[in-house]
């Protein structure tokens, strides 16, 4: 299975997927079911997980089709800005309807104001995945296409636009690994503080007291999602065809799916001062720590494994 299969794979879930998050977010509003609301949340956030795996395949989709007969350029490109678009407006849903899940778990509520945000944010998210799902699927059906698209110069799309930016200032890219490190730092902080303690280091501090420093890392992983996003669209060409990368994603997605655990379930909560954590506490502590460490190491072997660059 190649870059093409797997992105027709993916490309369903961020529009299925904020359907099904977002009616359950308006039965939950509806209801008043706490939840409710807290299980499409992690719902939403998972599906703006699955996007970004999901824009970047369809980079190596477009370099296996970009060739054969009949494929427009400028459909190819509005397509892959249409994406774009719909990825910034998903990450942002998935960022609010984490600090939901975290709100709810420290205040016991989620306020109003979050509530409107992560509304407004799914229903734009939506319309977006929905309109590039159509761009999408007119690349090989004629039949369903509304009209042709003028050809565009190459490299006048938003990505390719936003691409270019990135990698013709010479400022640009050492100021994104910068900010890089800055964000991995961040996150790989209090991932180790939280992880530690729940390991049995610390045993002094109680889980709740902890917990107020996971938004610190959530900013960290959000900088490291835009930093991250903007040197793919610069280059996509030196991350499609080199294995190191997707290892990294999908370690990526596996150490967010681990994060929900440390927000959203009552175990870990519940350990106070010097009390012992229970064994699957321990083991998703563990297995965090593992999952961040090999991140680690795939991002800094790019370089140097799969010839891409």
């Amino acid at each position: 299975m190649d870059l093409a299969h797997t992105h027709l794979l993916l490309n369903h879930f961020p529009v299925i997927g904020t359907i099904i998050g977002g009616g359950l977010f308006l039965l939950s509003l509806f209801t008043k079911s706490n939840d409710l609301k807290r299980a499409s949340l992690a719902v939403l956030l998972g599906i703006a997980l699955i996007s970004i795996p999901t824009y970047i395949t369809g980079n190596g989709a477009q370099d296996a089709i970009k060739s054969l007969p009949g494929v427009s350029r400028s459909q190819m490109e509005a397509h892959e800005a249409a994406a774009l678009t719909g990825l910034a407006f998903m990450e942002l849903t998935g960022a609010f309807a984490w600090l939901g899940l975290w709100q709810y778990r420290r205040l016991a509520r989620i306020p109003n104001w979050n509530l409107a945000v992560i509304l407004v944010l799914t229903l734009a998210s939506l319309l977006l995945m929905a309109r590039a799902s159509n761009i999408g699927g007119e690349i090989r059906h004629d039949e369903i296409r509304t009209a042709q698209l003028a050809e565009a110069p190459e490299g006048s799309g938003l990505a390719r636009r936003i691409g270019g930016f990135v990698t013709d200032k010479t400022w640009m890219w050492p100021t994104c690994e910068t900010l890089h490190f800055v964000g991995l730092t961040l996150l790989l902080g209090v991932v180790l503080i939280v992880d530690l303690r729940v390991l049995g280091v610390m045993k002094g501090v109680s889980f709740a007291s902890l917990h107020r420093l996971l938004p610190w890392a959530a900013i960290g992983f959000g900088v490291n999602v835009v930093t991250g996003m903007l040197f793919f669209v610069g280059i996509p060409g030196q991350y499609i065809h080199n294995p190191s990368f997707y290892w990294k994603m999908a370690l990526v997605m596996l150490a967010g799916a681990n994060a929900l655990y440390f927000t959203l379930l009552d175990e870990p909560w519940a350990l106070g001062p010097q009390e012992d954590a229970a064994f699957t506490a321990k083991f998703a502590a563990a297995s965090a720590m593992i999952l961040w460490v090999a991140v680690l190491y795939c991002g800094s072997m790019l370089p140097f494994l799969g010839n891409a660059f």
